[in-house]
């Protein structure tokens, strides 16, 4: 039997230092690798590019969409200007990345954003984001863990009827490893997940099988407990 074909979406990564300085690499974390590789897949790197047609190649080729973690998302994505405590950003990354989602939902690709993707995903169906917690009013957790990576952070409550219901139930234990979150909720998006000062955890679209974002690192848990390995295994269910 064929195993699926996910794609991960890439990052580009800028030598700082060294003789090759300003020299541009395309990468995604093994971890995501691992992930889907354990859970039953066959993980294909999507690196940025530009050209429309290949981006659609792209998303054709590939029987499920993973898009992973990176910097912050450039609030000019959703028509806000850059706050005091905004992040790197890259335009061109974020550019591809939407253009991607938005192809990959056109094509009813089962799709999985994780954390920065999860982002992409609200942004690509409209929504917004804050740049930073701070602008969140009542959010009091610590959302950028120091332990171990595969360790835990907070738990998250689930809404019920959910996929992430139907996964781990009502509470789950996640990492955590960012500073902004969804403002405005993206249309066709439901929220299903929030930690206990009320950001966003985890979204899903409405009118699908499995288009879903999270905003932690389920790839990085499974480095240390298969708790999280569910979450790979019901994308690749979908794409078969």
């Amino acid at each position: 039997m064929k195993k699926p074909i996910i794609g991960v979406v890439g990052n580009i990564l800028t030598m700082e230092n060294g003789i090759m300085i300003g020299l541009e690499r395309a990468y995604v974390n093994n971890d995501y690798v691992r992930a889907v590789e354990k859970a039953g897949g066959v993980p294909v790197v999507l690196p940025v590019i530009d050209d429309d047609e290949a981006i659609i190649s792209q998303v054709k080729a590939c029987d499920g969409i993973i898009i992973s973690g990176g910097q912050d998302v450039h609030p000019m994505s959703y028509n806000e200007e850059p706050h005091e405590k905004l992040g790197y950003v890259n335009s061109k990354i974020d550019e591809y990345q939407i253009k991607l989602v938005k192809t990959a939902l056109q094509e009813k690709k089962p799709l999985l954003g994780i954390c920065r993707g999860h982002q992409i995903l609200n942004v690509a169906c409209g929504g917004t984001l804050y740049q930073d917690l701070s602008e969140m009013s009542g959010s009091i957790l610590k959302h950028f863990q120091e332990g171990k990576r595969y360790d835990y952070s907070h738990k998250i409550k689930i809404k019920s009827d959910s996929i992430l219901d139907r996964l781990f139930g009502k509470e789950v234990l996640i990492n955590s490893y960012h500073h902004q979150c969804i403002n405005q909720v993206g249309e066709g998006l439901e929220v299903v997940a929030n930690a206990s000062d009320g950001v966003i955890e985890a979204v899903q679209m409405k009118e699908s099988d499995f288009v879903m974002g999270v905003q932690w690192h389920p790839e990085m848990m499974v480095a240390g407990s298969d708790t999280m390995l569910i979450l790979f295994k019901e994308l690749i269910e979908n794409c078969e």
